[in-house]
């Protein structure tokens, strides 16, 4: 079995959809084994790979993890950098840290999809005739379904 069962992934899917209900964000996770670069510069990969630059608003949030190589990253778009508070990314980070630390990568990405959907409701609220821009499954690279 892999590192993400069918449940844990319905679980993030869930996540996802309940945390965009309240904004006009978009949140995606992406996950692969390995990061043969810095962390940052492969989520940033991803991050445009999979058109999260293309949103209306510029409020696209990324989370990328590297199982293997236990690293992650999460980025957002100019909108919502521009007015999260300076330390959230950290202080997101630290929170996820926790849960990885006890090895559960799903209640940590679900915990940052949490925190990262409540910045997007403050910033970036629901609006009438909203429409969901990216999808909310996870992007898997590499090898399937880890």
């Amino acid at each position: 079995m892999g590192a993400f069962s069918e449940k844990d992934q319905e679980r993030i899917q869930f996540a996802i959809e309940e945390a965009e209900k309240s904004t006009s964000g978009e949140i995606r996770i992406c996950i692969e084994k390995h990061c043969p670069n810095n962390v940052l510069d492969r989520a940033v990969k991803y991050f445009h790979k999979l058109g999260m630059g293309q949103t209306t608003l510029r409020n696209g949030v990324l989370i990328y993890l590297a199982t293997n190589d236990h690293k992650f990253a999460i980025i957002g778009d100019a909108g919502i950098n521009k007015v999260v508070p300076e330390n959230f990314w950290d202080s997101t980070k630290e929170a996820m840290r926790h849960h990885f630390k006890a090895n559960n990568l799903t209640e940590g990405i679900v915990t940052g999809v949490q925190l990262a959907g409540e910045q997007l409701k403050k910033y970036f609220p629901y609006n009438t005739g909203d429409k969901n821009e990216l999808p909310n499954n996870i992007a898997f690279i590499g090898r399937d379904k880890h």
